[in-house]
């Protein structure tokens, strides 16, 4: 089916468009150093008695996340399209974002864990709600032919934020506990201390600083729509839009497959990317440090993979990028819950044991490392690509209530993977089988994206 190609112009500048691009920018730092690799990693192995516990509590933090941003998102969406203008949703999102942030620095070891938890779930809560206001917005700043290079480009200038986030705090505030030094020598910036957990604890506040900064030339230079009804009727207006909608989703049976494809293969992508530094950090006891340099090799790939897959994008569509970047990411995730100390492959390869002292000195973490990086190629264009996706196949007066279901294909069931990884891992005693969970999703959502339309339905002009 050809991609539709609406003729509009873009109605934004280039220094609108980039002050968008720069939304992901600000946002990126918070998936890759709370979520990913620095917090989460940190909640697991100092805010409870064991990695298995830890994994279990950090499973249903997400979960809880999830459940409330697929009650929610849907409904924020339709809100956006009744109220016309993006911005003061996106400021107030803002707000509670940063705060809950900054709160992450009271996360001291024997502290509440339930305090640190709550915190993750308003600043994640907050964070997709601001995404799907930020994305609704794309329709209407670039033609559709470009939405898939723009959003590529976005992700990854997202990924380069977040990695240079994460290398300032690799090399500036993190030490390693065996030298007392960052990974350039020094003693820790600001005299933070690595057994009170401050080099982790500190990614609150700079990730809340970083948001605040870098969103700030989306309000001052993207154009946004005129408000159209005051927040009370906008809110009565998007429940009644939100119910047409999903009325309305019987006559799209391509943008119905759609979201349920990419509702459950994101399950499994959220859960790789919340759960796959947790897994690292029980099986091989990575710290801070560890978990930092990882974090930087895969950013890295990740930044190459969305560059080139802005290319594939308009070369090949949207589809064909997801398509190959789930091959990738299942592959990887295989290889990653087959592999511990001395195997890899669930022993099909047998690897020596033997520690040669430097970083990542065992052969099972330099096969890890090896699987991660196809997770870092792949787990960028997975997603902007499927942005891509939606914004070629809705109308831009429509783009609110859509990238509110869109947001709720990758939220409903979301609490469905690392709620079954949590579940395996306490049942069985075992992360490593906890983890293959994950993998029954991305496959399952791969089938049947192969069945949906390329776009998923035609747009009206």
């Amino acid at each position: 089916m050809a991609i539709a190609t609406e003729s509009r112009e873009p109605r934004a500048s280039r220094l609108g468009i980039a002050g968008w691009m720069l939304f992901d920018w600000a946002a990126q730092p918070f998936f890759t150093v709370i979520t990913t690799f620095i917090f989460g990693p940190y909640l697991v192995s100092r805010l409870t008695a064991d990695p298995v516990a830890g994994q279990a509590a950090w499973s249903y933090t997400l979960t809880v996340a999830g459940i409330a941003i697929a009650l929610l998102a849907p409904v924020m969406g339709s809100v956006a399209d009744a109220s016309g203008a993006r911005k003061p949703w996106i400021a107030a999102f803002a707000v509670v974002k940063i705060l809950s942030l900054s709160a992450l620095w009271l996360a001291v070891p024997g502290s509440s864990l339930a305090f640190a938890m709550a915190m993750i779930v308003l600043a994640t809560v907050a964070a997709e709600f601001s995404i799907v206001f930020n994305d609704s917005m794309m329709p209407r700043l670039v033609r559709p032919e470009n939405t898939g290079r723009i959003s590529n480009i976005a992700w990854g200038l997202g990924y380069l934020g977040g990695m240079i986030v994460l290398i300032a705090v690799v090399a500036l505030l993190a030490a390693n506990p065996e030298t007392g030094k960052t990974a350039i020598g020094i003693a820790p910036l600001f005299g933070l201390d690595p057994a009170a957990g401050e080099d982790a604890r500190i990614t609150g506040p700079i990730s809340a600083l970083w948001y605040f900064v870098f969103i700030l030339p989306m309000f001052f230079f993207t154009p946004d729509q005129s408000r159209s009804l005051p927040i009370a009727a906008a809110v009565r207006t998007g429940f009644a839009d939100l119910s047409t909608a999903l009325r309305d989703l019987r006559k799209k049976p391509g943008i119905l497959r759609f979201l349920i494809a990419r509702m459950i293969y994101q399950d499994g992508v959220n859960g790789l990317l919340a759960l796959g530094g947790t897994f690292a950090a029980g099986m091989f006891a990575w710290q801070t440090f560890e978990l930092g340099i990882y974090g930087i090799i895969l950013n890295v790939v990740a930044i190459g993979g969305c560059l080139y897959a802005s290319r594939l994008d308009r070369r090949l569509g949207s589809k064909a990028v997801v398509v190959m970047s789930l091959l990738c990411l299942t592959v990887a995730t295989i290889g990653i819950v087959s592999t511990g100390p001395g195997f890899t492959l669930f022993g099909l390869i047998p690897l020596p044991t033997a520690d040669s002292g430097g970083l990542f000195g065992t052969a099972a973490e330099k096969a890890y490392i090896l699987y991660g990086l196809l997770v870092g190629l792949a787990f960028g264009p997975v997603q902007a690509s499927a942005r891509s996706y939606l914004a070629q196949s809705i109308h831009p007066d429509e783009a609110g209530r859509y990238f509110g279901l869109y947001a709720l294909s990758g939220r409903a069931t979301s609490f469905l993977a690392p709620l079954s990884v949590g579940i395996l891992t306490t049942a069985t005693g075992s992360a490593r089988l906890g983890m293959m969970a994950l993998i029954a999703f991305l496959v399952a959502g791969f089938l049947l994206l192969l069945r949906t339309p390329y776009p998923a339905a035609k747009v009206e002009a």
